[in-house]
């Protein structure tokens, strides 16, 4: 998955000098350190040692953990939001209903299970971060949200029950996010999971047109 570019910014003068790591390694570190060990166990000196600095050089690029948290985070909701999007792109306006919802799927699962860190840390932590850094990450998890509505609201008509389209969503987006706990690609198919979500939605929405 190509991630979401980051911030180009870089510190000046002697800031620069003295934070020996760039800007773009630092994400990458606090990406899998927040993947692996969560949010509340992952320390800016845990960090400053992944990455050959000192903790304190650390705030020459980020004002606090939670800023990082932000940015971490942040690229990774944008970075499946990316992928989903492109494929979407791709298949056109003439796809049905069910062919984007499968590919939003197929996709999404693609993210997150082969991106380098950014969107599995955000899955993992984002319920367990401050309020003031969910605050700060509700609009960009909104517009990938809104990705899901649509297909979601495309599948199921002009007909759809609003509680039960959001049920849906919710359903499909935990069912897919939660293979980030399970998953072993030497034991799992990653198609084979897809297709078994893409049977669930589309026979929830089938089951709908029968009440």
């Amino acid at each position: 998955m190509t991630q979401p570019k980051i911030s180009d910014r870089q510190p000046t003068g002697g800031a620069e000098r003295r934070g020996s790591a760039s800007r773009r390694e630092i994400l990458d570190a606090a990406a899998r350190l927040f993947q692996k060990n969560g949010y509340g166990n992952t320390s800016l000196r845990e960090l400053a040692n992944e990455v050959g600095m000192k903790a304190g050089s650390l705030y020459y690029h980020f004002a606090s953990k939670e800023q990082l948290a932000i940015e971490v985070l942040g690229a990774g909701v944008k970075g499946v939001a990316q992928t989903v999007s492109a494929r979407l792109a791709e298949a056109g306006a003439d796809a049905s209903a069910s062919q984007r919802v499968s590919i939003a799927i197929r996709a999404h699962l693609d993210a997150i299970l082969n991106d380098s860190g950014y969107t599995s840390a955000h899955i993992r932590c984002f319920p367990y971060t401050p309020a003031a850094v969910q605050t700060q990450l509700r609009n960009v998890r909104r517009t990938y949200e809104d990705i899901w509505t649509g297909l979601i609201d495309d599948l199921l008509g002009p007909q759809r029950d609003e509680p039960d389209a959001r049920y849906l969503r919710l359903a499909v987006l935990g069912a897919l996010n939660w293979s980030l706990e399970w998953f072993d690609p030497a034991r799992d198919s990653a198609e084979g999971f897809a297709e078994m979500v893409e049977r669930m939605i589309l026979g929830a929405t089938r089951s709908d047109e029968h009440h």
